[in-house]
């Protein structure tokens, strides 16, 4: 019997309906694994592929054919829009399944939460974090919610997998299956993976399952890409024209002319087009969509821009959503990551990246934005160059994030390579969070059963038993925990003041921000006063602060006209890979072409090579910059930089990384370059002791509730999972090899 007539009746009508000309082969291959076996999925494919369909069709068959006697399937997103989205789209495939489906986060109905409590069934969609409510606070409803759970479809796994969010959801499962006794199957979704084997193992943890991950042609797919490229000339002298007769006519043009010429190029080449413009800041974005909006204004054209990030309101959100997916306007919509994931905004004519995108991960997500309904992808790249002709550093007209732009697009489209994911064996903070949540959730346990139960999830298995003991005498040292009569163990006073907050459930730092209103109407939230009389951007307008109601954290303000800007403390990090850097000095000794360069593109790249050919730094390692300042070249990524760079000072020779995406890194060194090169090679071939270090004090990788950790636990997890000796060792031996 072929695919199409096992599945149930109700699914097979809606093929029909929607006049499907036959299954994708993701669809059939999915079904095959859900069907004829018994283990994990993971379906990985394009944006746009049918993935999601595929995960559900046969899901949902097995559930018709045998009801479960609870809730049969739980989804789990990233995002409470994406679960929205996502329920639109299974209300129409359910309709005449007599399958319910219902939504559980923060904004959901309360009643049909309850109604679920009392009868479970169907499809459950959850965020991990309401998932972790659950567990912590109604265990009782869990296990009757739970009890008999067939499946658990998990999307946008590749964003779990580099997220601290996604150790916290492996936690919450695990504790599910210990809870009911069941072991669900898994199915996880994701349109960018770069080891296919590290996801089956992250969706595998602690269900002692196989996973299947088919493999489908999905054929090969045609992009346009186009990058552009925009100067702001530091120096006026730059600029100065004169006409035939050796006359001065023009030398005031400098400053922000390439900014200005840059907004007036992304307008044209947006008009009438639908388009997601994504920037790597928040900021940018706000002032990049003011600017367009000024000159449609200037130049009486409709207000299509749009803003869409997380500052700005869930309302505003979901409009531009709704907006965006109607075929009626052509909407602009400036983005930062909030578009990357699969929310559904229906057909884009392009895509816009301002700026290099963060790595090769984040490109193939935003180039998934366009292309569906059988277009060709399309992403115009732009980016917007300071220039100083005169610049004293050998090195400083290399424009790296070019560079890096030019790497991530050829690793993509013809080395087919994504980022694997760094590991994060050590996470202390989410120790700490599942400690808590545990007790909370269970009450008084003695510290064998703790241990037994916590240490026993397969997220923590990296962490010794002796760590663990450390963690829960410095929790009960500072009152997080406390040692009853019995000898057990229990939340302390400070520690209840954590779990009872209404922010213990999120594992993710999210600053205090300030409600901005319009009179009643919620504009989005900032994470800084602005006095009254201040202007600031907000959802892609300006606002002028009328009030402000500290105690409550509340901005009121009135819209006004003109541009401005606003900032947040935080926005986002990155860091290289070592393929990702080695493929940049490929570019920079290659004489290959990149026909989606514009010809100023083109003519930057050959500047930027003949520097890099002629400085030294593709052959050398050590390559002097002044009297006693060398520039070291070892074509790593930041990890491995990072460990390089604590290991010269630990030979007391100081050193630096200009910016903390820096390809080389800066040395001051009394003796000569073959000197500070021999140095280096002994410490290759040195037995180095990452713990010897001279780390600073408070080095740790960020994360919430670091605060609650010893430092010597932080230190730990900053050199089991951050630092990277090895790879050090192995790029540079092969560096070796090939120059």
């Amino acid at each position: 019997m072929d695919i199409f007539n096992r599945l149930a009746p109700f699914i097979q009508d809606f093929i029909y309906q929607n006049k499907w000309e036959e299954l994708r082969g993701i669809q059939v291959a999915a079904c095959e694994v859900i069907f004829d076996s018994d283990e994990n999925l993971l379906l990985s494919s394009g944006t746009a592929s049918g993935k999601t369909e595929a995960a559900f069709l046969p899901v949902l068959t097995e559930l018709f054919n045998k009801p479960s006697k609870s809730v049969g399937v739980l989804y789990i997103s990233p995002l409470k829009a994406l679960i929205n989205d996502q329920f639109k789209r299974l209300e129409q495939l359910l309709l005449d399944s007599h399958i319910p489906v219902c939504k559980w986060h923060g904004d959901a109905s309360q009643a049909k939460k309850n109604d679920l409590v009392k009868n479970p069934e169907g499809i459950l969609q959850i965020t991990p974090e309401s998932l972790e409510s659950l567990l912590t606070n109604k265990r009782g409803a869990c296990l009757q919610l739970f009890s008999d759970l067939r499946f658990v479809i998990i999307d946008e796994v590749h964003h779990f997998m580099r997220d601290v969010r996604g150790i916290q959801l492996l936690c919450g499962l695990e504790r599910l299956q210990k809870l009911t006794g069941i072991v669900p199957r898994r199915i996880g979704l994701s349109a960018t993976l770069g080891d296919v084997s590290l996801a089956k193992n992250w969706l595998n943890t602690g269900t002692g399952r196989s996973c299947a991950s088919p493999v489908t042609d999905e054929g090969k797919k045609r992009i346009r890409l186009h990058i552009e490229r925009f100067v702001n000339y530091a120096d006026k002298r730059d600029l100065v024209e004169k006409d035939s007769g050796g006359q001065t006519v023009n030398a005031s043009t400098g400053g922000d002319i390439g900014d200005r010429e840059h907004y007036e190029y992304l307008f044209k080449m947006t008009l009438d087009k639908k388009t997601i413009i994504f920037t790597n800041s928040r900021e940018e974005t706000e002032f990049i969509m003011a600017n367009l909006r000024e000159i449609a204004l200037k130049n009486k054209s409709p207000d299509v821009y749009r803003v869409h990030h997380g500052n700005v309101s869930a309302l505003i959100r979901e409009t531009t959503e709704d907006e965006m997916k109607s075929n009626d306007e052509k909407i602009v919509t400036g983005a930062t990551v909030t578009l990357e994931l699969g929310i559904d905004i229906g057909s884009l004519d392009q895509a816009v990246q301002v700026g290099a995108p963060l790595n090769v991960s984040s490109f193939a997500q935003r180039l998934g934005r366009c292309g569906r309904r059988g277009q060709v992808p399309q992403l115009l790249f732009t980016f917007v160059e300071d220039l100083k002709i005169n610049a004293a550093d050998t090195l400083g007209p290399i424009n790296w994030e070019f560079l890096r732009t030019v790497a991530i697009i050829e690793l993509y489209t013809k080395d087919h390579w994504m980022e694997p994911i760094p590991p994060q064996h050590h996470a202390y903070n989410l120790l700490y969070h599942q400690t808590m949540s545990h007790l909370k959730s269970c009450g008084e346990l003695s510290p064998a059963a703790l241990a037994q139960t916590v240490l026993s999830l397969g997220c923590f298995k990296y962490i010794s038993q002796e760590d663990y003991k450390q963690l829960l005498a410095h929790l009960i040292g500072i009152q997080q925990l406390e040692r009853t009569e019995r000898g057990g163990i229990i939340i302390g006073r400070e520690g209840e003041k954590v779990v009872n907050s209404h922010k213990f459930l999120t594992v993710f730092n999210a600053p205090e921000y300030l409600l901005v209103k319009d009179e009643n109407r919620t504009i989005g939230t900032v994470d800084k006063v602005y006095p009254v009389g201040i202007r600031f951007a907000l959802a892609g307008m300006t606002w002028e602060t009328v009030d402000v109601n500290e105690k409550s954290k509340v901005i009121f303000v009135k819209r006004v006209p003109g541009i401005s800007l606003v900032d947040w403390n935080v926005d986002f990090e990155a860091e290289l890979h070592t393929v990702l850097v080695q493929k940049i000095r490929g570019i920079l000794r290659s004489d290959a072409s990149y026909p989606y360069l514009s010809q100023r593109c083109l003519e930057r790249l050959t500047e930027i090579q003949y520097i890099a050919r002629n400085s030294g730094i593709l052959e050398n390692l050590v390559t002097p910059l002044s009297d006693k300042k060398y520039a070291v070249f070892p074509w790593v990524g930041t990890r491995q930089l990072l460990t390089l760079h604590y290991a010269l000072l630990r030979r007391k020779i100081k050193n630096k990384l200009p910016w903390i995406t820096s390809v080389f890194f800066e040395v001051i060194f009394d003796g000569t370059a073959e000197e500070l090169e021999r140095v280096i090679y002994e410490i290759l071939q040195s037995e180095l002791n990452l713990y010897d270090l001279p780390l600073p004090e408070k080095v740790q990788v960020i994360g919430k509730y670091n605060e609650f950790i010893p430092l010597s636990l932080l230190r730990k997890q900053f050199v089991e999972d951050y630092l990277d000796f090895d790879g050090l060792k192995e790029a540079m031996l092969s560096r070796e090899a090939t120059i």
